[in-house]
């Protein structure tokens, strides 16, 4: 099989294609033959060494959509990703009209942006929100997802005025920018002069501080990342306790790890909604395989907009 490769860390001009036996499964494994690959991020980070630094020779990637030995099509997890074969373990079988990039868009973006509205912020019918970076691959899904738990406004933040055009076109009330000067007051001015109930923030640094500020008694402020590189201030208790205010973070990878984790039911649920048209996944650019270098070049340089796969074709 073919595979993408770093023997040593640095950016993504160090992978390179190599031909190396087919994986053997082990106890609970399927090896499938991939139809893509989903980018992340994370898999520039884990190239340089800065995000769980891997042993080098090293494949990224760690989702795939694939077919088994038998012919079904699947969606799963997979560790060394970048590859025409990959050993994956509790595939969810997926309808043959779901498109690769939207089923890839639904694996760790879908299931973040899944649990941030449900089980980090429990997001109630009648209650505002905010998704700040909501143009982003997680935002625009939590967008839409607030929407779908009953959220009576939803108010997006972006930095241009194309990516929050995009977000109005998702289904939210308003879309404003989100820069930390001034941010607590364009919240407040978009939710009809109240402060809102919950914030879902990737951002961090000043604009973390900030939505504090914008928060009504009772509210919650979801952290899930730190897009912005800066650190927030230190938060003071007396702020939360005069505003009955909570602080709380969430990652996925943690909650998978838990016991009894369950990733299949929340995946059916949103695929069901991506089938059935109330929830669109915005999906991106497509690469071959041996481009997997490029790809997360204009992934890391934010050239790309949606879900970047790489197609085994």
């Amino acid at each position: 099989m073919r595979i993408m490769h770093a023997e040593r860390r640095g950016g993504p001009e160090v992978l390179t294609l190599a031909e190396v036996p087919d994986p053997v499964p082990g106890p609970g494994q399927t090896l499938v033959d991939v139809e893509a690959a989903g980018l992340n991020f994370a898999d520039v980070e884990r190239l340089t060494g800065s995000y769980l630094p891997p042993a080098l020779p090293f494949v990224p990637g760690s989702e795939v959509v694939g077919r088994t030995a038998d012919g079904r099509r699947v969606l799963a997890f997979a560790e060394r990703a970048y590859a025409t074969k990959a050993l994956v373990e509790d595939p969810l079988e997926i309808p043959e009209e779901l498109p690769a990039g939207a089923a890839l868009a639904l694996l760790v973006q879908g299931l973040t942006a899944w649990h941030l509205v449900r089980t980090a912020a429990r997001v109630a019918p009648g209650e505002s929100v905010v998704v700040n970076a909501a143009a982003g691959g997680v935002g625009h899904l939590a967008v839409q997802l607030a929407r779908e738990s009953g959220a009576a406004r939803v108010i997006g933040t972006a930095s241009t005025a194309g990516k929050r055009d995009l977000v109005l076109e998702l289904g939210a009330d308003a879309a404003i920018d989100g820069a930390a000067d001034g941010y607590a007051g364009r919240v407040i001015e978009a939710n009809g002069g109240a402060p809102v109930d919950v914030v879902l923030d990737a951002v961090g640094g000043p604009v973390f501080d900030a939505a504090l500020h914008a928060l009504a008694p009772f509210g919650r402020l979801i952290t899930y990342g730190a897009s912005g590189g800066a650190d927030p201030q230190p938060i003071d208790p007396g702020l939360l306790s005069e505003r009955s205010i909570a602080v709380g973070g969430y990652w996925l990878g943690a909650h998978l790890r838990r016991p009894g984790s369950d990733a299949a039911a929340p995946l059916k649920e949103l695929i069901e909604l991506t089938l059935s048209g109330r929830l669109r996944p915005t999906t991106g650019a497509e690469y071959e395989l041996a481009q997997a270098g490029q790809a997360l070049a204009d992934l890391a340089a934010r050239r790309t907009v949606g879900k970047v796969i790489l197609r085994n074709r």
